[in-house]
């Protein structure tokens, strides 16, 4: 590996981990970034490219883990935390409402990845996504709430849960943005922003680990040892700068809303379009 090259991964992981989970899509800006700029499948190979994108992705939930252990350890009973309780007294966010939450995006996710895998990463329908997404963000900070009734993770009922899911269906476009998509359902349905992105980052590590972790398993035959660096690289930058990305994130949301992403997506959305239709 050269010192370009690294760079190259040090910039990607970058990326990743300052957008996996900003409402501002990563996968879109990983297109943006890679295919149209850095190309790194042309010194590592077209599967080699993709696995590292997955391997990344990993660095990037890892992140969600040290930020949410204790609420992720409650749910599976490892951890007790302060709060609200039901009457058996455990905590009232339970791990079914995140399975139920999470449920619609897998199913549909299995069903359809190599339809989505062969049709729809391409800049086009990430040009789409990041517009479409930003109409709902924007949609949600206009009509949702004015005071919103659920503003902890305890007062989530899993009704809102199996809403928020379906939400989550729509982000398996490329440029539409998980966290934008459930973030959104979650304000519409009541939530405050900051309790929606909670449960979006919660419910995330299963679905992204699961995932990321099956297709490292189909890939992982494009994995080189002399490539080894430049995944350590970018699996690092990632999980660093998604940990600096979560915290902030988490810190400001309630007080800036969605409408400030939306803009940034329109924007991009705009200049994108512009570099490739004219």
């Amino acid at each position: 590996m050269t010192i370009i090259e690294l760079l190259k991964a040090l910039l990607l992981g970058f990326v990743e981990g300052m957008t996996e989970f900003a409402p501002v899509s990563s996968t879109g800006h990983m297109i943006i970034v890679d295919d149209m700029w850095l190309q790194t499948s042309e010194f590592l190979g077209q599967y080699s490219a993709n696995t590292f994108k997955i391997v990344i992705q990993l660095g990037s939930i890892l992140a969600v883990i040290v930020v949410f252990w204790k609420r992720l350890f409650s749910l599976i009973g490892l951890y007790k935390i302060e709060g609200e309780h039901d009457a058996t007294g455990t905590h009232k966010l339970k791990l079914r409402h995140v399975l139920i939450g999470l449920l619609p995006a897998a199913v549909l996710g299995l069903l359809f990845e190599d339809f989505i895998d062969e049709n729809l990463f391409s800049i086009d329908t990430v040009i789409i996504g990041l517009a479409a997404g930003a109409i709902l963000m924007i949609a949600a900070d206009k009509f949702g709430p004015k005071e919103p009734k659920t503003t902890t993770l305890d007062q989530i009922s899993y009704r809102q849960a199996a809403l928020v899911g379906l939400f989550q269906c729509i982000s398996l476009w490329p440029g539409f943005s998980r966290s934008g998509s459930t973030i959104s359902g979650g304000v519409f349905l009541g939530m405050n922003h900051r309790t929606a992105a909670d449960f979006t980052f919660i419910m995330a590590v299963p679905i992204m680990f699961g995932a990321s972790a099956l297709s490292l398993f189909k890939n992982w035959e494009y994995i080189k040892v002399a490539d080894l660096g430049f995944y350590a690289v970018g699996f690092i930058a990632s999980f660093a700068f998604a940990l600096l990305s979560i915290r902030f994130f988490l810190k400001l949301i309630n007080k800036i809303k969605l409408v400030p992403f939306a803009i940034y997506r329109l924007v991009l959305a705009a200049i994108l379009a512009v570099i490739v239709y004219l």
